[in-house]
This record gives C-alpha cells, sequence and structure tokens, in this order.
C-alpha cells in the first residue's frame, strides 16, 4: 500500500474549459517512498512508538486488505522556556506521521478514524502534546488536522536541500585555517545539551541514543586553528570555543528509499546527459544530479549550530565536508537540514532554492496534562499549566529530531 501512495504534489492538476464540460488531468512528478521492507523504519529508533493500521473486507467472504496506515511515536522535549529549579521545561510530545489511505479507498472516512485511535494511543500513554509536520501544498492533509482535529499552524521551519554530486566539493580558501575534529557520542551529547538545552524547542531528552545510533555517521566540529588551546575534550569541561561550527549526520538512506516518477522524458535526457559529462570530465565539476528516477536516499544534517566570528564561514565548510561523505554513497542523492525561520545558521547552508521548501508546516495540539514523570523533568507541578500551542515562539532555534524526518 505505500508504494501506492505518493508524497508531495498530487501527481494531477485539473483545468477546466468554458465551451466544454470535460476536464484535462494534466501530469506531474510524484515522489514515491519505499520504506525498505520495514513499515516501522521510521518509528524504530524511538523507544515508544505505535504503528496502526485499517483494514478491509469481512472474513467469511473476502480476504482482508490493508486499506490505511498511521504511526506515532512519543518523546520528552524542551519547550525553549528558561529553566526551573535548574532543570529545563520539558514536555512529552506525540509526534504523528506516515498517514496514508490506499486512492481506492479515500473518502470514507479512513483517514479520520485512524487519526483519532492514534490520538487516543497518545493520551494513554501520557503524551501532553501532539504535533504533525507537512507540506503547504498538502492541502488534503492540512484541512484533516486543522480543520476536522482542531490541530495549530505552530512552527514553520525551513528544508534545505542540496543534491549530491558525483564529485566532491572544493572546501573554501579558507579551509587551510580551520581545525575539524570528529566528536564521539558522550562529547556530542555534552556538547549538545550545552548549546540546546535551554535554547531550542523539540530538542530530544535522549539524544545520547539518537547520537550513538549507527544511522548517526558522525559528530563533526570546525573552529579556527588558531583556536590551539581548545581540544575536544575540553566539553566536559563546559569550555566550548569562542569560534566554532557543529552539526551531525543521519543516514536516513538506511531508513528508506524514494524514487521520482511522471518525469518528462526530456528532463531524463538533460539529467542523463550532465551525468554522463561529470563522468568523463570531472574536471569540469558540473553540477550533475545523480538519477533521481531510480530508488535514491538521503543524508541529514542536523544538531546544526555556529557561534563567534566567522562561524558562518566554518558552518559553510563543514556542509561541505558532509556532502563529500554523502558523495561516497552511491545510494545518496541529496543532503538535508531543516531549521527555524530565524536560525541564524540558516543563511551558511548551501541548498538548491528549486528543490528546498522555505516553510513547512507544523501543526500542534494539546492533548492533555501530561503524566508525574514530566512534571518531575519539569521542576515541579507548574511546569505543565501553560500551554504551548498558545504561547509565542520563545527561540528561532528548532531543534529537529533525524529519527522523524
Amino acid at each position: 500500500m505505500e508504494r501506492r501512495c505518493e508524497i508531495g504534489h498530487s501527481g494531477s492538476e485539473t483545468s477546466s474549459n468554458k465551451s466544454t464540460t470535460k476536464k484535462k488531468k494534466k501530469k506531474s512528478m510524484k515522489l514515491f517512498v519505499d520504506l525498505l521492507g520495514d513499515p516501522m523504519s521510521r518509528v524504530r529508533h524511538t523507544p515508544l512508538h505505535v504503528m496502526l493500521v485499517a483494514e478491509y473486507g469481512e472474513k467469511e467472504k473476502e480476504k482482508k486488505e490493508i486499506v490505511g496506515v498511521i504511526r506515532a511515536c512519543i518523546k520528552m522535549v524542551t519547550r525553549g522556556r528558561k529553566p526551573v529549579n535548574e532543570h529545563p521545561i520539558y514536555a512529552k510530545v506525540a509526534y504523528i506521521l506516515g498517514l496514508r489511505v490506499s486512492p481506492s479507498h479515500r473518502r470514507n472516512g479512513i483517514g479520520t478514524k485512524l487519526v483519532e485511535e492514534v490520538e487516543s494511543w497518545c493520551r494513554r500513554n501520557g503524551a501532553e502534546y501532539s504535533y504533525m509536520a507537512t507540506e503547504r501544498s498538502n492541502t488534503a492533509s492540512l484541512n484533516l488536522f486543522t480543520k476536522k482535529f482542531s490541530y495549530t499552524h505552530f512552527r514553520s521551519p525551513a528544508m534545505l536541500v542540496h543534491p549530491v554530486h558525483h564529485h566532491t566539493l572544493p572546501l573554501p580558501l579558507h579551509h587551510q585555517s580551520l581545525s575539524i575534529f570528529h566528536l564521539p557520542p558522550s562529547l556530542a551529547t555534552s556538547l549538545y545539551n550545552q548549546i540546546f538545552k535551554t535554547n531550542s524547542e523539540f530538542y530530544p531528552s535522549d539524544i545520547f541514543s539518537v547520537l550513538s545510533n549507527p544511522l548517526t555517521i558522525t559528530t563533526l566540529i570546525a573552529l579556527p586553528t588558531s583556536d590551539v588551546a581548545w581540544q575536544p575534550c575540553s566539553v566536559l569541561r563546559g569550555v566550548l570555543p569562542k569560534s566554532y561550527a557543529v552539526l551531525s549526520l543521519w543516514n536516513s538512506a538506511g531508513v528508506f528509499r524514494m524514487r521520482v516518477a511522471g518525469a518528462p522524458a526530456l528532463a531524463k535526457a538533460v539529467l542523463g546527459v550532465a551525468r554522463a559529462l561529470d563522468e568523463r570530465a570531472p574536471w569540469m565539476r558540473l553540477p550533475a544530479l545523480k538519477d533521481v528516477f531510480r530508488p535514491f536516499g538521503v543524508y541529514f544534517m542536523y544538531g546544526l549550530h555556529m557561534e563567534g566570528e566567522g562561524g558562518a564561514r566554518l558552518m559553510t565548510s563543514l556542509c561541505r565536508v558532509a556532502h563529500n561523505i554523502a558523495s561516497k554513497d552511491e545510494g545518496c542523492a541529496a543532503i538535508v537540514a531543516e531549521v527555524g525561520p530565524g536560525d541564524p545558521v540558516r543563511v551558511a547552508v548551501p541548498r538548491w532554492r528549486r528543490f528546498s521548501c522555505e516553510e513547512d508546516v507544523w501543526c500542534v495540539k494539546r492533548l492533555g496534562g501530561g503524566d508525574d514523570g514530566e512534571k518531575r523533568m519539569n521542576g515541579g507541578d507548574d511546569g505543565g499549566v501553560d500551554n504551548w500551542v498558545k504561547s509565542p515562539p520563545s527561540t528561532d532555534v528548532i531543534f529537529v529530531d533525524p529519527r522523524e524526518f
């Protein structure tokens, strides 16, 4: 069923003619997702998760078939608030994703029933809030959640996409004046806690399990070579460089693959010629895209942060290093980052505007009052009194968990 459902554009547009009642369908490109035989792959790496399916057919008369599916996961995340009793404000939040209804069974209330059931599961497991993310053009999903289930448009991060070329990208001219370190999960956890724990929204309390997950390829930190006094182990003492940039790289190609279908023959031919030229004359360094008409994967950059003078240049260098790591994987065709609309790192992350989404849509809903575990993490019973949905953003930084990409 997953293979029958495209994401992104609906795949057809209708146009009417005043002189006729007939409608023409205009073909457009579709993006299909392959979960590599593991329907739980996008929630499996969060400890508390679920997948619900809708079946159609009577047992006695016909074989049942799956006609709908939805997934959800629950975790503790920061709200970007100032700490209470030396503890950051956390909320127990559910992320609803992967709602699919078979094209032959749509408009029968299946999507509505799936959302109702998954919200009930989230409440039973103590989730105080639930949220979903989609493109602004996905009006069907937005109408379902906002109009029928009272979700509120909450945040609008930007999704920045850069294609991965066959050749590596040269580092900027200043690369000889910078040092790049690979941080092990323990040091990366300490660094991220100092950066994001009290200054971002949606930062997960189990960040170590994310950084130590086999799908996290590496965590990189760049700083000027002149800062010779700083070493990675200094993070454990709470000492950070004056100027630096940091990011982690997640292998989403190990979770799912995508494929573009419905592209015009001319577009395929042009991209094919560009790839052929790039392979035979790499010295030309053509920006040739990999073959996206076959199944391809992406790498996801998360935990992006920069500080100090020259931080933007350091971040751009790290993004190029991440690209060059991805270019060695023949199955990886793009590298992606998602950041808050006002996050300073946004200007330093390379992307192709044609493939990027400047305004992703996150919608959120308050489900209940949370549980005792959340109140303890919030530093008292007053932690969940105010409504996060109605509060204005307290920070420009949104930590996008790679497990939910």
